[in-house]
């Protein structure tokens, strides 16, 4: 069965092209500009201006959020948090020797677990303030 002349049929077909508005442009002062951007924190500016103008109704898009130079250097906190640990080794060695039945706990082993919780609270901590949760607590 081929699929050609229907699928002929369709491209031949008249296309209905729905025009977008023209586009509208402002001028803003430099002061303007910097006062907006700030109000917006960090939001894209034209989203933000015509959430302004139409009384606070959401942009029809949906963007993912900017990230400032503070998310930027949180972020790259949590990174060197990660790459510092030993915590992968670590615990991919615990888990080895749980499969085997050879994980002792001793109190070396449980400050090593200890570590590890420690560790993976803090890499938490730094990665929930990058994404703008600022109580960075544990719960």
């Amino acid at each position: 069965m081929s699929v050609a002349p229907s699928f002929n049929k369709t491209a031949a077909a008249p296309r209905l092209s729905a025009k977008r508005p023209a586009p509208f442009s402002i001028r803003l002062s430099d002061t303007d500009r910097a006062r907006l951007a700030l109000e917006a924190a960090g939001a894209p500016l034209g989203a933000y201006i015509k959430s302004k103008l139409l009384d606070g109704m959401p942009a029809g898009r949906k963007r993912r959020k900017v990230l400032t130079i503070e998310d930027r250097e949180a972020l790259a906190r949590a990174l060197a948090l990660l790459g510092r640990s030993d915590l992968l080794r670590s615990l991919q060695d615990m888990a080895r020797a749980a499969e085997i039945g050879a994980l002792v706990i001793t109190p070396e082993t449980e400050a090593e677990l200890h570590d590890a919780i420690v560790a993976v609270q803090d890499i938490r901590s730094a990665i929930l303030e990058a994404l703008g949760h600022r109580n960075g607590g544990w719960a």
